[in-house]
């Protein structure tokens, strides 16, 4: 397991493109069917596909600070999520595999096959990234390197529970509760619902552009929030399932970049490099002064964060 703390190599990326109120300027959107959904895409940039995968409650927006900076370097691919944002939002089905993080994954696969890119990178954040952790047990041939913002793995996460965590993180066992018991609560006041859940503590909401919160309200649909619980009751479920089937008989075979806040419920409650450890033994990471939405609450980090790693360096760990 490598920690470095220094970055290999001279090269400095170019500088961050300051984010104005267009979000992902520059982008082209598409939307493209996978064999499970039908997927929103944003697309911009040259160089080597760099998949970038969002999480809950967000869209494919969130990525809107460092997206167009990575651009100059990479074939950026942001989609939306099946179930979230504009991407359609399948049936979960009896046992809600259709939200399963592997079926997120093979939407992904196949979009990145429909793009020409049998190979690449994948960055996520939240759901994002575990999205990303089952991409890369179920195709280890086709990731490149890979990041995760702000998690640790689902199976340790549910095998260490502890009443810190538990409260920070309600919304795990309330979003899976039985249908509709947590649909009909939360679209009450989907407004309310949407600023309180992205309202983390001792962060505030300032880390969001107005643009960013008012895309993210806009799609909090009732769907969307169908789909978000499907996603939850799935986690539970089938993904703790296939996790523990999984541990111990598979481990990710590319490099491997764990950051996280020092501010969120991952940084307070866990020990990340220890809980990755099991899973990638090619990995290295470090904590940054953050809350739970590193990308955009402090872009000027992970942006040369992600620029060195996916360019085959090891990223610096920002001064604390």
């Amino acid at each position: 397991m490598s920690t470095q703390t220094t970055q290999s190599g001279t090269n400095s990326p170019p500088p961050l493109i300051p984010h104005g109120p267009t979000l992902m300027e520059g982008f082209r959107r598409e939307r493209i069917r996978t064999s499970g959904a039908e997927i929103n895409v944003a697309i911009a940039g040259r160089g080597p596909p760099l998949l970038l995968l969002h999480g809950n409650p967000l869209t494919l927006v969130s990525w809107h600070k460092i997206a167009p900076s990575l651009a100059r370097s990479f074939t950026v691919v942001a989609p939306d999520l099946r179930g979230y944002g504009d991407s359609s939002k399948p049936d979960g089905g009896p046992d809600h595999a259709a939200y399963s993080f592997r079926a997120m994954s093979e939407d992904n696969v196949e979009l990145m096959s429909s793009l020409g890119f049998e190979r690449f990178s994948v960055a996520g954040h939240d759901r994002g990234a575990r999205v990303a952790f089952r991409m890369a047990l179920d195709h280890p041939d086709r990731i490149e390197r890979m990041a995760a913002l702000d998690i640790v793995p689902t199976h340790h996460v549910l095998s260490n529970v502890s009443l810190g965590w538990g409260l920070e993180s309600y919304h795990w066992f309330f979003m899976a509760q039985k249908y509709p018991f947590p649909e009909k609560l939360l679209t009450a006041d989907l407004d309310y619902y949407m600023r309180y859940k992205l309202n983390k503590k001792d962060v505030g909401l300032e880390i969001f552009t107005p643009e960013a919160i008012a895309e993210y309200i806009r799609c909090a649909t009732p769907e969307q929030i169908h789909a978000v619980c499907e996603d939850y009751r799935a986690t539970v479920t089938i993904d703790f399932e296939m996790d523990t089937a999984d541990f111990g008989q598979k481990q990710i075979a590319c490099p491997t970049l764990v950051i996280w806040g020092a501010n969120s419920h991952c940084g307070r409650h866990f020990k990340p490099l220890e809980a990755w450890a099991p899973w990638a033994p090619d990995l290295r990471g470090f904590d940054v002064p953050t809350g739970h939405y590193p990308a955009e609450h402090r872009p000027d980090l992970i942006y040369p964060a992600f620029w060195t790693f996916f360019r085959g360096g090891e990223p610096v760990r920002p001064a604390q």
